[in-house]
């Protein structure tokens, strides 16, 4: 999170608008013009930065400011902090029509590598070749030793990345070689000193002493980015950018379209025991550029991996060893994809460092690029990726949820490799809990992931429960907030919203009878299970208002949208009837957070019809829970969605044409229930505790029992009584000022409709029930409260005054 402080630089950047913008330009022209490089022009071009780097369109500058910005960039007086803000500032307003920058203007390396930066975020692919051939071409001359070198190899690496074939074959295959050589060869003595020229200055006194490692012994190997020192030398510097560098490099620049030749020439010995054997004993000169890069590659992760298991002396150091870890597990897992000959010279290696890892909770980062490793190679090195993937799914997630950078990445990874799981595609279908956790406390960040992932985790055998953990979704989030506030150390407990105290809360985590109700929301793997959370939800309501669980909250919906377009690509009838079952039970069982029943019954209800289309026979199958669902409606339940979908799905699906073992008796059950229902919305009135209902509750009501009455015909006097009554009673004065006259006339409407439609019974039947073949397909996509636009004929045939004419 960002500190109060930069909120609100960046709030007042946002703001500046135009006229004041076009003012500062003028005041920093004016101090650019004087070349004056002191602090003042410092300070101003960094508010300039802060200004067009702070919103999401480019700010339009005075074109005398740009040229002035560009001017400066390239005088050779300049301090390097100008010139440094310069460029930022160049390159938040990419792609620019009024650059006239060019790297013939640049004096030095330096200036050439800010003008290359400026030219590269353009984004031209003419100007990526021009930069790329430029640079190349200092690189090959003698001025390009030491420091020059520094400010150029990010180019070249930006380059490369861009426009892969935009280097020329022998400048490519130069760079590789001496890539290779700044890897394995860079000086083990730590910087000289600068001397301060004192009286007791001694040359011997400054001589440099040799880098150290990582736990404060002597280097006894080449240098690396992770060995230390006071100071550094050139080449040291090139060692780490190199490394920086060398992933991008081999995947995009040169090694792996120059070695194509080479490969071909050894197609015949890898994987087998002469390549290995060979790979290890040929001479190094012997090699092509290529494969030289490669080789001192393999040497410098394997050196990277053993200088990872020492103990750092500082916590930055340790941070830098995992971070180094990551990266050398990633150029391996190239190395090894490029040339299979590598893979049998890793393996030791990889295999010491999963089972080091698997021990340590801190590394829980770098068991992605090996579980990664093993997956892309397992099969070739024989070896069982199970192990690394069980420890993944089960032990990282319910230990590191509260890390969002973790939990993105370990998303990013299951999205990345579904195809290469396997048999382990089960075990992350199973371990969707756990994953769950990642996405109950950072919600907002990993939804549209989850998105994207949800058609691969869910399955006929976890719809269910997923389902229902989906709902669970803001009391887990709760229930892991209450989790980490139960931790003892200070120190382990990550930040939450102090705002909310809970020590009733923290109590009932204690508390033996709830336990088990806690052990089964916060479980590892799918149980199989279904508990019912209600009780649990009672504890949890003082965590109801975190900021964590409202965001949760909202971000349900999504979810369910997603898992439902999952599910109805292969749910089958039985699939079906138990998920429309599970929404029956839920939508009155949901975690009491502010709007989130309202937004989460606005879904289903929209997804039990498409539930009941999947398979019709279903309303008939749970006809017994749709009764009770349907009589256990009533004061405020009797206004939501979930009531208007469940009677249009009993009106559309209850009848013969869809299921044979519909009979009389269901007709008149659900015609008794829903006429008590009916006459109980239309008979109250509004309170506070009662809110209003919906015309849309009325008209669905009507329509339901008409087409009931309609497929039971004996029911028709009665409904067309029902609805007389309910036509005289949108006419009366005294419900007017409680629904409003639209209401009423929607209400009056659709009754006028149905009383002229049961006139003649046999046409209300094939209007109401419409045959399979009439139905499908339709001619109409009207809405759950809608009847074919048939009424419309119906009633005019009816009505004397208006014949057969419209009008």
């Amino acid at each position: 999170m960002l500190a109060a402080g930069t909120e609100s630089l960046l709030r007042q950047a946002r703001e500046v608008g135009a006229v004041e913008l076009g003012r500062f330009c003028a005041r920093i022209s004016a101090l650019l013009q004087a070349e004056d490089w002191g602090p003042d022009t410092l300070d101003a071009l960094r508010r300039l930065f802060l200004i067009v780097a702070a919103t999401k369109y480019s700010r339009r500058l005075e074109p005398t400011c740009v040229a002035l910005l560009q001017t400066t960039l390239c005088s050779p007086r300049c301090p390097e902090r100008l010139q440094l803000l310069c460029a930022a500032v160049l390159r938040e307003m990419a792609p620019s029509n009024s650059l006239s920058l060019s790297c013939d203007h640049a004096q030095s390396s330096r200036q050439l590598g800010l003008v290359a930066s400026v030219l590269l975020a353009q984004g031209d692919p003419q100007q990526v070749r021009t930069v790329g051939q430029c640079v190349v071409k200092v690189l090959e001359s003698r001025q390009s030793e030491g420091p020059s070198l520094t400010h150029l190899l990010p180019v070249v690496s930006k380059v490369a990345s861009l426009a892969p074939d935009a280097l020329p074959e022998e400048q490519t295959k130069a760079l590789s070689k001496r890539l290779g050589d700044w890897l394995r060869y860079a000086s083990v003595q730590q910087g000289a000193a600068h001397a301060s020229g004192g009286f007791f200055s001694t040359p011997r006194a400054r001589q440099p002493g040799p880098v150290t490692e990582m736990d404060g012994s002597v280097a006894t190997d080449f240098f690396t980015v992770l060995s230390t020192g006071q100071r550094f030398t050139e080449d040291q510097r090139l060692n780490v950018q190199a490394f920086s560098m060398l992933r991008a490099w081999l995947l995009q620049g040169g090694p792996e379209r120059l070695g194509a030749t080479d490969a071909d020439d050894r197609s015949e010995l890898e994987g087998s025991t002469v390549s290995v054997l060979s790979a290890a004993s040929t001479a190094s000169h012997l090699l092509p550029p290529a494969e030289w890069l490669r080789e001192k590659a393999l040497e410098y992760c394997q050196r990277l991996l053993e200088q990872s298991g020492r103990r750092a002396l500082r916590k930055a150091d340790s941070d830098l060893q995992k971070a180094c870890l990551v990266e050398a597990v990633l150029v391996l897992d190239v190395l090894c994809r490029q040339d299979p000959s590598f893979l049998y010279r890793a393996l030791p290696s990889l295999r010491a460092l999963r089972t080091r890892l698997c021990g340590d909770p801190a590394c829980a980062r770098v068991l992605l690029p090996v579980a990664q490793f093993f997956l892309h190679h397992g099969e070739a090195a024989a070896v069982d990726a199970d192990a690394v993937c069980q420890h993944l799914f089960t032990r990282i997630p319910s230990e590191h949820f509260h890390s969002p950078m973790l939990g993105f990445e370990f998303v990013q990874f299951c999205r990345d490799h579904l195809l290469l799981f396997g048999s382990n595609l089960d075990l992350l279908r199973t371990s969707f809990p756990n994953l769950f956790k990642f996405l109950a406390w950072s919600s907002p960040a990993l939804t549209s992931e989850f998105v994207a992932l949800l058609p691969a985790l869910v399955d006929a055998g976890t719809a269910v429960e997923m389902l229902h953990l989906l709902l669970d979704l803001p009391s887990l989030t709760a229930a892991l907030e209450l989790q980490l506030r139960s931790l003892q150390a200070a120190s382990e407990r990550p930040l939450w919203d102090a705002s909310v105290r809970a020590p009733g809360c923290l109590e009932a985590l204690r508390d033996p009878q709830a336990q088990g109700l806690f052990q089964h929301l916060l479980r590892a793997k799918a149980s199989g299970t279904v508990e019912r959370l209600t009780p649990l939800h009672q504890l949890l309501q003082p965590l109801a208002s975190c900021a964590r669980v409202l965001q949760c909250a909202q971000a349900v919906p999504t979810l369910l949208r997603a898992f439902f377009a999952a599910v109805t690509q292969f749910a089958d009838g039985a699939l079906a009837s138990q998920l429309a079952l599970l929404l029956l039970e839920r939508s009155d069982s949901l975690f009491p957070v502010e709007g989130y029943e309202a937004d989460v019954h606005r879904v289903l209800s929209s997804q039990f019809p498409g539930l009941c289309r999947l398979h019709p026979p279903l309303v008939v199958e749970r006809a017994k829970e749709l009764l009770e669902f349907v009589g256990s409606l009533g004061g405020p339940r009797s206004t939501g969605h979930m009531l208007t979908s469940v009677v249009w799905a009993i009106g559309e699906y209850l009848s013969v044409s869809w299921d044979r073992r519909c009979t009389a008796e269901q007709i008149n059950r659900f015609f008794e229930a829903l006429e008590a229902l009916l006459f109980e919305v239309t008979q109250s009135r509004p309170s506070a505790t009662l809110p209003k209902c919906p015309p849309q509750v009325i008209t669905v009501l009507m329509t339901t029992l008409t087409k009931l009455a309609s497929r039971s015909q004996d029911l028709i006097p009665r409904v067309s009584l029902l609805l007389s009554k309910m036509r005289t009673l949108a006419q009366s004065p005294a419900v007017g000022p409680v629904h409003g006259e639209d209401d009423l006339g929607a209400v009056r409407t659709r009754a006028t409709e149905l009383l002229n439609l049961l006139k003649m019974p046999s046409v209300a039947q094939f209007v109401l029930t419409p045959s399979m073949e009439v139905s499908q397909p339709r001619y109409h996509r009207d809405c759950n409260t809608a009847l074919p636009l048939a009424l419309d004929m119906v009633s005019r045939l009816l009505e004397r005054e208006a014949g057969l004419l419209p009008g």
